[in-house]
Protein backbone atom coordinates (compact mmCIF):
# COMPACT_ATOMS: atom_id res chain seq x y z
CA UNK A 1 0.00 0.00 0.00
CA UNK A 2 2.93 2.42 0.70
CA UNK A 3 3.96 2.06 -2.82
CA UNK A 4 0.45 3.08 -4.15
CA UNK A 5 0.20 6.23 -2.13
CA UNK A 6 3.66 6.75 -3.29
CA UNK A 7 2.28 6.94 -6.89
CA UNK A 8 -0.96 9.55 -6.09
CA UNK A 9 1.25 11.84 -4.20
CA UNK A 10 3.64 12.45 -7.08
CA UNK A 11 1.26 13.87 -9.98
CA UNK A 12 4.20 14.95 -12.06
CA UNK A 13 2.46 13.59 -15.20
CA UNK A 14 -0.68 15.61 -15.06
CA UNK A 15 0.50 18.34 -16.79
CA UNK A 16 0.98 16.18 -19.76
CA UNK A 17 -2.42 15.15 -20.06
CA UNK A 18 -3.05 18.63 -19.49
CA UNK A 19 -1.33 20.32 -22.55
CA UNK A 20 -3.06 18.83 -25.74
CA UNK A 21 -6.49 20.44 -24.27
CA UNK A 22 -4.56 23.68 -23.84
CA UNK A 23 -2.91 23.61 -26.73
CA UNK A 24 -6.41 23.07 -28.73
CA UNK A 25 -8.04 25.90 -26.93
CA UNK A 26 -4.87 28.26 -27.64
CA UNK A 27 -5.17 27.08 -31.35
CA UNK A 28 -8.78 27.05 -32.06
CA UNK A 29 -9.81 29.82 -29.66
CA UNK A 30 -7.15 32.81 -30.26
CA UNK A 31 -4.61 32.14 -32.87
CA UNK A 32 -6.94 31.20 -35.98
CA UNK A 33 -9.17 33.36 -35.72
CA UNK A 34 -6.55 36.21 -35.07
CA UNK A 35 -4.92 34.58 -38.12
CA UNK A 36 -7.90 35.43 -40.06
CA UNK A 37 -7.94 38.97 -38.70
CA UNK A 38 -4.50 39.72 -39.99
CA UNK A 39 -4.85 38.31 -43.19
CA UNK A 40 -7.97 40.06 -43.65
CA UNK A 41 -5.99 43.34 -42.64
CA UNK A 42 -3.01 42.78 -44.88
CA UNK A 43 -5.36 42.07 -48.03
CA UNK A 44 -7.35 45.37 -47.27
CA UNK A 45 -4.02 47.39 -46.58
CA UNK A 46 -2.47 46.28 -49.91
CA UNK A 47 -5.72 46.90 -52.05
CA UNK A 48 -5.80 50.10 -50.30
CA UNK A 49 -2.13 51.16 -51.43
CA UNK A 50 -2.87 49.66 -54.75
CA UNK A 51 -5.86 52.07 -55.25
CA UNK A 52 -3.48 54.66 -53.61
CA UNK A 53 -0.88 53.83 -56.10
CA UNK A 54 -3.02 54.21 -59.34
CA UNK A 55 -3.75 57.68 -58.18
CA UNK A 56 -0.60 58.93 -57.68
CA UNK A 57 0.19 57.14 -61.55
CA UNK A 58 -2.73 58.69 -62.94
CA UNK A 59 -2.04 62.18 -60.77
CA UNK A 60 0.72 63.52 -63.06
CA UNK A 61 -1.32 62.34 -66.48
CA UNK A 62 -4.77 63.76 -66.58
CA UNK A 63 -7.20 63.52 -69.60
CA UNK A 64 -6.62 66.37 -71.89
CA UNK A 65 -10.46 66.70 -72.76
CA UNK A 66 -12.98 65.50 -69.20
CA UNK A 67 -15.85 64.88 -71.50
CA UNK A 68 -14.59 62.35 -73.56
CA UNK A 69 -11.66 60.45 -72.14
CA UNK A 70 -12.65 57.00 -73.02
CA UNK A 71 -9.13 56.42 -75.15
CA UNK A 72 -7.07 57.87 -71.90
CA UNK A 73 -8.70 56.05 -69.22
CA UNK A 74 -8.26 52.62 -71.19
CA UNK A 75 -4.33 53.69 -71.33
CA UNK A 76 -4.31 54.41 -67.60
CA UNK A 77 -6.23 51.52 -66.43
CA UNK A 78 -3.05 49.34 -68.19
CA UNK A 79 -1.07 51.26 -65.58
CA UNK A 80 -3.25 49.10 -62.16
CA UNK A 81 -2.18 46.44 -60.43
CA UNK A 82 -3.28 43.35 -61.53
CA UNK A 83 -3.94 41.64 -58.31
CA UNK A 84 -6.39 44.40 -57.69
CA UNK A 85 -7.54 44.88 -60.49
CA UNK A 86 -9.72 48.59 -61.96
CA UNK A 87 -12.72 48.02 -63.64
CA UNK A 88 -13.29 51.33 -64.88
CA UNK A 89 -12.00 55.36 -64.05
CA UNK A 90 -15.15 57.84 -63.14
CA UNK A 91 -14.44 61.41 -63.67
CA UNK A 92 -16.48 63.86 -61.73
CA UNK A 93 -16.50 67.55 -62.06
CA UNK A 94 -17.63 70.01 -59.88
CA UNK A 95 -19.40 69.92 -56.38
CA UNK A 96 -22.83 67.86 -57.46
CA UNK A 97 -20.76 64.47 -58.04
CA UNK A 98 -21.72 64.07 -61.31
CA UNK A 99 -20.00 62.48 -63.95
CA UNK A 100 -17.99 65.43 -66.17
CA UNK A 101 -20.13 66.37 -69.67
CA UNK A 102 -19.49 69.19 -71.36
CA UNK A 103 -22.66 71.10 -69.83
CA UNK A 104 -20.68 70.80 -66.06
CA UNK A 105 -17.33 70.93 -67.18
CA UNK A 106 -16.58 74.07 -65.85
CA UNK A 107 -12.50 74.80 -65.33
CA UNK A 108 -13.24 76.67 -61.62
CA UNK A 109 -15.00 73.42 -60.59
CA UNK A 110 -13.01 70.87 -58.93
CA UNK A 111 -12.14 67.59 -60.77
CA UNK A 112 -12.08 63.84 -59.06
CA UNK A 113 -11.05 60.52 -60.23
CA UNK A 114 -13.32 57.83 -58.72
CA UNK A 115 -12.57 53.83 -59.03
CA UNK A 116 -13.18 50.54 -57.58
CA UNK A 117 -11.46 47.62 -56.20
CA UNK A 118 -12.21 44.03 -55.30
CA UNK A 119 -10.59 42.18 -52.31
CA UNK A 120 -11.55 38.42 -51.94
CA UNK A 121 -11.29 36.76 -47.95
CA UNK A 122 -10.99 33.09 -47.12
CA UNK A 123 -11.92 33.04 -43.80
CA UNK A 124 -11.13 29.70 -42.50
CA UNK A 125 -12.87 30.33 -38.55
CA UNK A 126 -14.29 33.81 -39.00
CA UNK A 127 -16.50 32.78 -42.40
CA UNK A 128 -19.92 34.07 -40.89
CA UNK A 129 -18.16 37.27 -38.94
CA UNK A 130 -16.49 38.48 -42.32
CA UNK A 131 -18.49 37.33 -44.64
CA UNK A 132 -22.07 38.34 -44.66
CA UNK A 133 -24.60 36.97 -47.37
CA UNK A 134 -23.68 33.51 -46.70
CA UNK A 135 -21.35 33.03 -49.16
CA UNK A 136 -19.27 29.94 -49.18
CA UNK A 137 -16.66 30.73 -52.62
CA UNK A 138 -15.06 33.56 -50.57
CA UNK A 139 -16.08 37.23 -49.43
CA UNK A 140 -15.50 39.86 -51.86
CA UNK A 141 -15.51 43.38 -50.60
CA UNK A 142 -15.44 46.79 -52.86
CA UNK A 143 -13.37 49.11 -51.89
CA UNK A 144 -13.62 52.94 -53.66
CA UNK A 145 -11.02 55.49 -53.39
CA UNK A 146 -11.44 59.16 -55.09
CA UNK A 147 -8.48 61.38 -55.74
CA UNK A 148 -8.63 65.22 -57.23
CA UNK A 149 -6.52 65.86 -59.93
CA UNK A 150 -7.69 69.99 -60.76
Amino acid sequence: MRRKASFLADQRGAVALEVPAVWLFLMLIVLLPLADITVAGFKFISARQALRNFGQSILYSPPPDVTNASSWSSAALAKADTRYPIPSIQLICGESNSVCSSANSDPTQPKYFVYTTTVTLSPIVLKSLLCTGGTTSGCKFTLSYTERFQ
